[in-house]
């Protein structure tokens, strides 16, 4: 609950402002629309400049060597100077310039210099010499300290000047491209970590716990994103021609886009004149708002035909109170507002919030806004990107007077008060372009490994998530290829529980076949996953516990990378027997034993199923470094699961080390 006039996060306005500058900008005004191909990250004219990487502060991998490289007129003499030594080189027909620093030893602070040319010295300072990791994926590893479980204490307590990170602005191009479209090294202190992956972060701070070298976080995340817009063009198959009608495809529909937004608002505002030097006129009560659109609350107003809208639209509903009801003042529900908002009723600014997309909006209605009667209820949105509008369960939208709720009635009257159109929106559906613009730009800069957390996006049906085995481990061997390190460690972190829980065995789970499928790329060297499907939140697709996810990655991290004697993992199927009515399975990755969650020695979460194919749940018991399974429901069992649901919450299943089991099938049907 928040009075009113609190901003919730207002670390978060960096970010904010962040997403906003990588929009295409191709049309004057506010109104934001690019229709020619690949204007997500034009690159710039080769005036002196260094890769977006180099800045104060930045991380170098340590042990290997470092190139430094650039852009400056051609044939431009360039010296780059670190710690004393100067490297020089000369920029080529193309522009393009390079240096490689030797191997170099953890530790720091370094300075370097670079001087192209008559142009003035650039000078880097504060470089430290440990490991880069790169963390990718979608929203759950982009989600930021500032939003993760504890994130005020988190935040008051960050202080380690050896993590860095390094957030690659949401870009996207049609070509692979050398430049990022911007970013800045920051260090993990109380004033920058809010901003930092959450999952980065308690990875890295778990690092150099037992590593001890200064860690740097390279964040390149899309929330939403699928991972064919992480893949190389190569790698899916697609030619230059693919990617041309790719590009041809894409445009057509941005344009269909405007067309039907302009068919149904005519013309489109680009200043809101709901809102103007700070008087809300179209929270007013005496407003005539009969000739507004109609929408329904709970849901983002792109599904309710203002598709690729972005920008600010207002939302009018009316309450009902008695005079003593209106006299104790209420509280209301809003559910979750996509982006931003401020709230008013009776024409009293009640709250606001800032950039909290997927947090609910709860206020305090004091009496002094409110009268018997009819009381209004006026809200602002903003939408910087992506999705917008009042959104989540409609249980979350309501009147509560003297701790009794009562659902807010609608009709919900709808303007657009100030448009934007955003075409970057979708671009974490489109194959490649992400890629091209945030992972590409990255390649020359040497690194120790990658952490990956995506796979919701691709969970959508059995087909996608079946899919899944195939994009996966090609990505991983396409990334490794590109950089072109070797096998450099590639961990993972498989889906959490997420849904109602299942009252029977399901038959088909799309998230549980995506877990497995992401299970199967253990097949490739330097692999390994975090399982989490004991973190996650049924009602909620970003559980807040991230600290225990960065936790395990680091654990993986520490065996796979480092090479420590650690139990990474916990209990793996290995085998099965089928002695009359009982299975017995057998696992690897025990670690000191198998526990159950509890400390018993009854384990839940198995599921079993005969010929017929009829699954049922099952009894499990632990004997030994085996759990014996069985169900007086199927006397001649033939196939075993474990935790095969979209949320396994009933699995408990654990090694002594406090690490769950994988989920597993011992049938492919």
């Amino acid at each position: 609950m928040r009075a009113a006039g609190v901003s919730l996060h207002p670390i978060n306005r960096t970010r904010r402002m962040e997403r906003l500058s990588v929009l295409p900008t191709c049309l004057p005004g506010l109104l934001i629309l690019c229709l020619l191909a690949g204007c997500g990250g034009a690159e710039r004219s080769p005036a002196f400049r260094l890769s977006r990487l180099f800045e104060d502060g930045m991380v170098l991998q340590r042990g290997a060597p470092v190139p430094v490289w650039g852009w400056a007129a051609p044939g431009t003499r360039v010296i780059v100077t670190f710690d004393g030594q100067a490297y020089e080189t000369t920029a080529g027909g193309d522009g393009r310039w390079r240096v490689a620093l030797p191997a170099l030893e953890a530790g720091g602070p370094h300075e370097m210099t670079v001087a192209a040319g008559g142009e003035p010295p650039r000078r880097i300072r504060d470089i430290l010499v440990g490991d880069v990791w790169v963390a990718s994926g979608q929203s759950n590893m982009e989600w930021v300290v500032a939003d993760a479980m504890n994130a005020e204490a988190e935040i008051v307590a960050a202080d380690d000047p050896q993590i860095r990170h390094f957030k690659v602005p949401r870009s996207w191009s049609y070509r692979p491209e050398d430049s990022l479209a911007g970013g800045t090294w920051e260090v993990a202190d109380p004033e920058h970590v809010g901003d930092f992956s959450a999952v980065g972060y308690f990875f890295a701070r778990e690092l150099r716990r037992h590593v001890g070298v200064p860690v740097g976080i390279i964040n390149t995340t899309w929330g939403g994103s699928r991972i064919e817009p992480w893949m190389r063009a190569e790698a899916l198959g697609m030619d230059t021609a693919a990617v041309e009608a790719l590009r041809a495809e894409e445009a057509a529909r941005e344009q269909a886009i405007l067309d039907r937004v302009r068919a149904r608002l005519g013309t489109l505002p680009d200043r809101d004149p709901g809102l103007v030097d700070g008087e809300a006129r179209w929270a007013a009560p005496d407003l005539d708002d009969s000739a507004w659109f109609t929408i329904p609350v709970p849901g983002l107003w792109e599904a309710a035909g203002f598709e690729g809208v972005d920008g600010v639209a207002w939302y009018r509903t009316t309450f009902t109170l008695t005079a003593e009801e209106a006299r104790q003042g209420i509280t209301l529900g809003l559910g979750m507002i996509d982006d931003s908002d401020i709230t008013w009723v009776g024409g009293v600014e009640v709250g606001r919030t800032d950039n909290a997309w997927n947090l609910a909006r709860v206020y305090t209605v004091p009496p002094a806004a409110l009268r018997e009667g009819e009381n209004l209820l006026a809200v602002r949105v903003e939408d910087y990107q992506g999705g917008g509008g009042i959104h989540g369960s409609p249980e979350a939208v309501y009147v509560e007077v003297n701790g009794v709720r009562r659902p807010l009635p609608g009709p919900w009257r709808f303007m657009v008060g100030q448009v934007t159109i955003g075409t970057s929106g979708n671009k974490n559906q489109v194959p490649t372009v992400l890629w091209n613009k945030m992972v590409h730009p990255l390649l020359p800069y040497p690194i120790r490994g990658v952490i990956w957390y995506q796979g919701e996006s691709n969970a959508n049906t059995l087909e996608e998530a079946y899919a899944y085995r195939e994009l996966f481990p090609t990505m991983i061997r396409s990334w490794r290829e590109a950089w072109g390190l070797g096998d450099f460690p590639f961990l993972w972190v498989q889906l959490a529980n997420f849904m109602a829980e299942d009252e029977t065995p399901p038959s088909q789970s799309a998230w549980a076949l995506l877990r497995e499928s992401q299970h199967a790329a253990l097949a490739l060297p330097n692999t390994a996953q975090a399982v989490i499907i004991d973190l996650g939140e049924a009602d909620d697709i970003h559980p807040r516990n991230k600290q225990d996810v960065g936790r395990r990655l680091a654990l993986a991290a520490r065996r796979v990378a480092y090479g420590e004697d650690v139990v990474a993992s916990g209990p793996v199927y290995r085998s099965h027997s089928v002695e009359g009515r009982r299975v017995f399975v057998s696992f690897d990755h025990a670690g000191g034993g198998l526990v159950t969650r509890e400390g018993g020695r009854v384990v839940r979460g198995f599921a079993v199923a005969g010929a017929d194919r009829r699954f049922v749940w099952a009894e499990a018991r632990i004997e030994g470094d085996r759990v014996v399974v069985w169900s007086d429901r199927v006397p001649a069992p033939v196939a075993v699961r474990y935790a095969w649901a979209n949320n396994p919450a009933r699995a408990n299943l654990y090694n002594r080390e406090g690490l769950p089991a994988a989920p597993f099938r011992t049938d492919t049907w």
